[in-house]
């Protein structure tokens, strides 16, 4: 009786060993597995704790970003507005000085050449050869510039002639002189030139005369010239 409870004590004991040992070894296997996850999602949470740390960088830099081109939106913004408000004080001005643009320059022939003068009496110059008309004030048939407006003016005039005829001619206003130009000798080529300002009331008239008994000439090469313009207008 005791050898059978022996071996039957022993047969439990083998039994009991074969099936305790097998789950410890696959325990053992598991464990090793469990620690190469954990290892590996350590890791998984080091990058993506470094990916957090760059994205919480790049969202403030965007957001920096965002600020600077709000910024600058704004600027351009108001530089665009003082564009447009520049834009139409300049086109303003442009309407009230439209007719205020007043400028002319003429010669004396539109072709060849030519001698005017000598005459017996003074002589009104008429410049044929017209350069520059803004305004339409000057009168190329007649040779006078009537002023459009009250303002200051600006004329000039030069002159090219050959002895021994002296060369003289005057800037008139009104039927007054104001200045002249003047140039004499015996033999060769005689110049000269003389200019003024004047204040002109709306209707004033200019224009150059030529002194009688004198002459003055002209050709391709435009030497003797007519020319005035408005410098500002006046209240």
């Amino acid at each position: 009786m005791m050898i059978f409870i022996t071996v039957l004590m022993l047969n439990v004991w083998a039994i009991s060993a074969d099936d305790v040992l097998s789950p410890n070894i696959n325990i053992i296997e598991d464990q090793g597995k469990i620690k190469s996850i954990e290892t590996i999602m350590e890791s998984l949470e080091t990058e993506m704790e470094q990916l957090r740390t760059e994205n919480k960088e790049l969202t403030a830099t965007v957001t920096e970003q965002k600020g600077n081109i709000r910024e600058l939106r704004d600027e351009m913004n108001k530089k665009n507005e003082e564009i447009s408000n520049l834009s139409s004080q300049v086109e303003e001005l442009r309407k009230e000085n439209r007719g205020r643009e007043i400028a002319f320059s003429a010669s004396l022939v539109e072709s060849g050449d030519k001698y005017i003068g000598p005459f017996s009496t003074h002589f009104t110059i008429t410049y044929k050869n017209v350069f520059t008309n803004i305004g339409n004030a000057y009168n190329p048939t007649t040779g006078v510039f009537t002023a459009p407006l009250k303002g200051a003016y600006m004329f000039r005039v030069s002159i090219y002639g050959h002895g021994p005829t002296p060369a003289t001619v005057s800037i008139i206003k009104n039927g007054e002189i104001v200045v002249s130009a003047y140039q004499y000798q015996p033999q060769g080529a005689l110049s000269s030139s003389n200019g003024v300002v004047l204040i002109l009331e709306v209707g004033d008239v200019v224009y150059v005369r030529l002194k009688a008994g004198r002459r003055i000439y002209d050709n391709e090469n435009n030497h003797s010239t007519f020319s005035g313009f408005l410098l500002f207008p006046l209240k």
